[in-house]
């Protein structure tokens, strides 16, 4: 199969969305997007942009949009799929039936499914009965905006079969965007979803006026317990110090680009939840996921120090105040 024949569907136009259709159209796959919207779907295949996200930005000639997922889905090899966590399940199963055969899925998603606590991953087989060799994940530092500007980025791709792992890999390469490869599914996807939370700790510190000490600190136990937490569950722990652990923390926890950073920081400066969510304006799933991912930590008997605090608050069972005094008061420890 040529390269200039690969053709993907986007499921859908959001940001990280956009921003992957963009990196795999220029790579020279042929890319259809599915927005839920008429409007948007007309404004990226007759106007080259999305309205929604990134009005000056000009995308690739062989990137279309419809609102019709059959249509979109038809001929693809590969099936990406970029929306909410929490909304996986309901939608993979209207599009079933229109994955093909041989269609590869690549999960975009970065959270954990509230009450079963599966991985995105895992939810995709579990929906569709396809076989994990045919679903891929990937994941890393990858700020939306920087890459619609065409600023570099890496990330990795995850997948039990090699062979699935390279073609993703073809097919979202390009002189901007540099994909490595992984077997480690499992790491990709929990690095991912718990940098989350612990970028909403970053930004409720940097909130309410702590300084850069304490956001490192947070960042570094921060990848502690996400390490924990991943290894219990058979990751590699070498996969949480590459890309899709220690650089998408990195990214997700310094940049304001951040939607989990930056609800975190509105609720430090005294948003309520509801105004966080107002102001942040997109979906932000360390919100969603933070109590899926501290049942997983209970679960796993794996002590996740920040996670819980954040959970807490999260559910209006503390204050800012002490939420960050129970942190610092637990008991000293060896640092591991």
């Amino acid at each position: 199969m040529t390269q200039n024949r690969v053709r993907a569907a986007v499921f859908s136009a959001g940001s990280w969305g956009t921003a992957v259709g963009k990196i795999m159209a220029d790579a020279g796959t042929s890319v259809v997007m599915h927005a839920r919207r008429s409007e948007i779907a007309d404004a990226i295949t007759t106007t080259r942009r999305n309205p929604g996200y990134f009005p000056d930005i000009e995308l690739p000639h062989n990137l279309t949009a419809t609102t019709d997922p059959a249509a979109a889905l038809d001929g693809a090899d590969f099936l990406v799929l970029s929306i909410p966590a929490q909304s996986l399940r309901a939608s993979l199963a209207a599009w079933a039936p229109h994955i093909g055969t041989d269609t590869v899925i690549v999960s975009l998603m970065k959270g954990i499914e509230v009450g079963s606590g599966l991985r995105a991953s895992q939810v995709i087989t579990e929906v569709t009965g396809i076989g994990a060799e045919r679903v891929a994940v990937l994941s890393g530092p990858n700020l939306a905006r920087e890459i619609m500007n065409g600023q570099p980025a890496a990330a990795t791709i995850a997948c039990p079969d090699q062979d699935a792992t390279h073609r993703v890999q073809q097919a979202c390469h390009t002189s901007y965007f540099r994909p490595y490869t992984s077997t480690d599914v499992t790491g990709c996807e929990l690095g991912g979803a718990v940098k989350n939370v612990i970028a909403l700790a970053v930004g409720i510190a940097s909130g309410m006026g702590m300084g850069h000490n304490a956001q490192a600190m947070l960042i570094t136990r921060g990848l502690a317990e996400t390490t924990r937490l991943a290894v219990a569950m058979g990751a590699h722990p070498a996969t949480l110090a590459g890309l899709a652990g220690l650089g998408d923390l990195v990214a997700t926890c310094s940049s304001p680009l951040s939607r989990n950073r930056t609800f975190g920081t509105h609720l430090g400066q005294g948003l309520s939840i509801e105004q966080a969510t107002t102001a942040t304006k997109q979906t932000t799933e360390g919100v969603k996921s933070a109590e899926a991912i501290l049942a997983l930590a209970h679960a796993h008997r794996v002590e996740m120090p920040i996670t819980e605090v954040i959970s807490d608050l999260l559910h209006e069972k503390v204050t800012l105040d002490q939420a960050a005094a129970a942190l610092m008061q637990r008991p000293p420890k060896p640092e591991r």
